[in-house]
């Protein structure tokens, strides 16, 4: 998970530190692409594709890597939502009660069928949905407010 971050390193930055990382509102055929969550937070929800912004990456810079690497496609970046306090109860690592993210929502619109690439070890599974899922997260809920989708 923490493919150039120590392990007791990650410990520490998410026991005392916000997260900065970026999510993804996934707007393709009339729908949005969420994925289902492997691990914590939010493990087993439909959540956006998402990740931490790393030291010297421009957020655009992330949206683009975290496309490639989550969905295995390239997007076209649209609207900016803002940026939003994600807290959690619980966290990847052992120890750690809970989790902060502050997140910057973008919609981007795929340049291919995202449905196709692969899953990562982030997500169980990617569907697209063409209205909002039943119980669909508060965070979920927020970007899709915002980008006035489903």
């Amino acid at each position: 998970v923490n493919d150039w971050i120590d392990d007791d390193d990650w410990g520490t930055i998410v026991a005392n530190v916000p997260i900065p990382s970026v999510d993804l509102v996934v707007s393709h055929d009339g729908g949005i692409v969420l994925g289902r969550r492997a691990n914590d937070p939010a493990k087993g929800e439909w959540f956006v594709p998402g990740g931490r912004i790393r030291k010297n990456e421009r957020m655009r810079q992330a949206v683009h890597r975290v496309a490639d690497e989550e969905l295995d496609v390239d997007v076209q970046i649209g609207e900016s939502l803002g940026s939003y306090d994600h807290l959690y109860e619980t966290s990847d690592v052992d120890g750690v009660e809970s989790k902060h993210y502050v997140a910057s929502g973008f919609v981007v619109e795929p340049l291919s069928d995202p449905l196709t690439g692969h899953t990562d070890d982030q997500h169980t599974e990617l569907r697209l949905f063409d209205e909002r899922p039943a119980n669909c997260h508060e965070y979920v809920a927020a970007y899709l407010d915002a980008a006035d989708l489903l």
